[in-house]
């Protein structure tokens, strides 16, 4: 290139890896090709049918299949002739297990090779096998390479398919909702409704029930074939009575063939009922009003998937906002006062120790007060849930309970996040924005961590508490506020009033009463209730059986002096309900958190996400299980319940090193 030319050119095509024929270009070509079309294509099917007759003419082999184990093997498309006959079960599974590629012989029929290799992460579960006469260890290179690049190319086409349903079934959605205002009255728009649904789902008929609380029951519109259109039901029968219990979608195949199944509606109307599916019907506000249903999937479709599911619950949005203007203002009354009921149960401060017991006694009397509360107590104590309890046992427990931590706001922050701002009051204020003293209004602000807000951010805190009005940043509008304000801290106040850093007169503004929570260590009767309940709390998280303790475990639970207070035993029984493999908790699964010689690097104290201290956890577990039998793996899989290749890809997702050093030993 002379001097003058200052830019060469290389376009794709013309790379000199395609200039000659070999079988690394002829791969990068295919897969190329597979990529390309990933972007075209809409549907999977058309896909595999196009392209895995290149994948059989690239690998030189006579049967070309895409499989999947769910949990048994089935085929999603095939092309060409298996001349074994035979299925390599073995080799797929294991294929899938050691989420590698293998090249074995038919038992069967001594010319005829397979090679099952996995398609990835993409596609968990799913493999691509090929069989014929001529597969050698280049093949199994070559099928790991075309296994990986389709596995993402059909990530692609699929996502693209199921996108391309759901924009079509979304539009279709919002073009029935925009239907739903030419309804003038509340039976015109429940057949409306109805009928829509019918269409959507491709169903025979559709029916929403509206949950009548006060009397239990569940009122049927429309109840075609029924007298009156409506139809009255008890709220704790058939699929319906578990849908709005639950609040879980129910999907059923064979209705006369499922005990949940009530036919007593089908008596009544004299039609019957083959398949169905059930969804919450919810409002705006997120509460359950009652459910919708559709029946009778039409002949020739599938029976009722997650995909219909999706669709009705869109739906049932729609229909609920429609709804929700023609329902009585003592049904949303009656709906609020049970949310709060929830929410009350939700808050309880477990324990026997006299301390907690005057602390009970305390909280009742406060409850209904609007005095200014100030909690302290050690990081973990509850001071939280004792404010939500001074909040729910009152009248305020219809309102906003709203919680700030003062800790995480600097001194720039903390008056826009408290007090709100206008639009354009500073550089990144794009829009008017209301504070917390606002969104709490009629009800409590919470004030965590009193103690580190700073000295101008307290001097403001003051004015508002002493004036009662608030005003936005960049404006000047004064907003009057009713707001019952509880502060909590875990430092000395009192010092640091003596020691300047925090205002006295703010100190005895808000330490009217006070309140001091005692440190688990002191209270030690109170562990176990505290541990029992959090457990069958996360058990019921987990799907699991409420785990029981066995002496030991509690006599250690007991022993451990508890720095993280009840947020730790809190974390610690969450990370026990999930992850301990028995059906009781003993001593060892709690040996690595509590003991005091622990070389663990999980403190349970600390405030790490669920995901990084289940990874922490595993890891010591296993190493501990390691250690305990001696460094035998077939004996920690066993004891871990696991086969003792999975146990070397457990240790592998969780970046252990021992994975490596073991293997290497095992392979020695």
């Amino acid at each position: 290139m002379s001097k003058i030319e200052t830019v060469e050119w290389l376009d794709w095509k013309r790379l000199p890896l395609f200039s000659r024929f070999d079988d690394a270009a002829s791969l990068i070509q295919l897969g190329d090709q597979l990529l390309e079309e990933a972007t075209q294509q809409t549907t999977a099917a058309d896909y595999l049918r196009q392209f895995l007759p290149q994948l059989a003419t690239e690998l030189s082999c006579q049967w070309c299949t895409l499989i999947e184990r769910t949990p048994e093997w089935e085929t999603i498309f095939e092309f060409g002739r298996n001349s074994a006959a035979s299925f390599p079960t073995n080799l797929c599974n294991e294929a899938l297990d050691r989420d590698a590629a293998g090249l074995g012989a038919d038992e069967k029929k001594a010319d005829w090779f397979y090679i099952a290799a996995p398609l990835g992460d993409v596609r968990p579960g799913t493999v691509l096998l090929v069989g014929g006469r001529d597969l050698t260890s280049e093949t199994l290179s070559n099928a790991v390479v075309a296994a990986r690049v389709l596995g993402y190319a059909l990530s692609i086409v699929e996502k693209r398919e199921k996108h391309v349903k759901r924009i079509g079934r979304l539009e279709t959605t919002l073009h029935i909702a925009s239907s739903f205002s030419s309804a003038r009255d509340t039976q015109s728009l429940l057949e409306l409704i109805a009928k829509e649904a019918t269409r959507l789902l491709v169903s025979e008929r559709s029916s929403i029930f509206i949950w009548d609380q006060e009397h239990k029951q569940v009122v049927a519109c429309p109840a075609l074939g029924v007298e009156g259109n409506t139809l009255r039901l008890p709220d704790d029968v058939g699929i319906v009575g578990e849908v709005i219990h639950s609040g879980k979608t129910v999907t059923v195949d064979d209705a006369y063939n499922d005990d949940r199944f009530d036919p007593s509606v089908d008596k009544s109307s004299g039609f019957r009922t083959r398949n169905l599916l059930c969804v919450p019907l919810r409002n705006n506000a997120g509460e359950l009003i009652g459910a919708f249903e559709v029946m009778n999937k039409q002949a020739g479709k599938s029976d009722f998937d997650d995909d219909d599911a999706q669709s009705l619950e869109e739906l049932g949005v729609q229909a609920a906002t429609a709804l929700e203007n023609t329902r009585e203002l003592e049904q949303l009354s009656r709906s609020r006062d049970q949310l709060t009921e929830q929410a009350k149960q939700k808050v309880q401060i477990i324990g026997k120790s006299s301390a907690i017991d005057a602390l009970r006694s305390t909280i009742e009397r406060l409850a209904s007060t609007d005095l200014p509360v100030l909690i302290l107590g050690e990081s973990g104590t509850g001071k939280e849930v004792v404010s939500q309890s001074l909040h729910y046992q009152g009248p305020r427990a219809n309102t906003p309970f709203i919680a700030v931590n003062c800790a995480a706001l600097t001194e720039t922050l903390l008056e826009s996040e408290l007090f709100g701002h206008e639009k354009g009051a500073f550089t990144d204020a794009h829009e008017t924005r209301i504070g917390k003293f606002e969104l709490a209004e009629g009800g409590t602000l919470f004030l965590d961590e009193i103690g580190d807000m700073s000295l101008g951010g307290q001097a403001k805190l003051l004015r508002v508490l002493e004036q009662k009005v608030i005003t936005r940043v960049g404006g000047s509008e004064s907003i009057p506020i009713n707001v019952r304000v509880v502060a909590a801290t875990n430092a000395k106040l009192a010092d640091a009033v003596r020691d300047k850093k925090f205002r006295e007169d703010l100190f005895y503004r808000l330490s009217v009463v006070t309140l001091e929570l005692p440190p688990l260590r002191e209270r030690p009767e109170d562990v176990i209730l505290l541990a029992e309940f959090f457990l069958t709390q996360f058990c019921g998280q987990a799907n699991r059986r409420v785990l029981k303790m066995s002496a030991e475990a509690k006599k250690r639970l007991q022993a451990h002096l508890w720095p993280g207070n009840v947020r730790e035993l809190r974390n610690l029984m969450e990370r026990v309900a999930f992850l301990c493999a028995g059906d009781r908790v003993e001593v060892e699964d709690l040996a690595f958190i509590l003991s005091p010689s622990r070389d663990s690097v999980v403190d349970m104290s600390s405030d790490l996400s669920l995901k990084e201290a289940t990874r922490l956890f595993q890891q010591e577990y296993i190493r501990r299980t390691i250690k305990r039998v001696g460094g035998n793996m077939s004996e920690t899989a066993k004891c871990l319940g696991l086969h003792r290749s999975n146990l070397y890809r457990k240790m592998g997702q969780l970046e252990m090193q021992e994975a490596s050093d073991m293997s290497e030993e095992d392979d020695d």
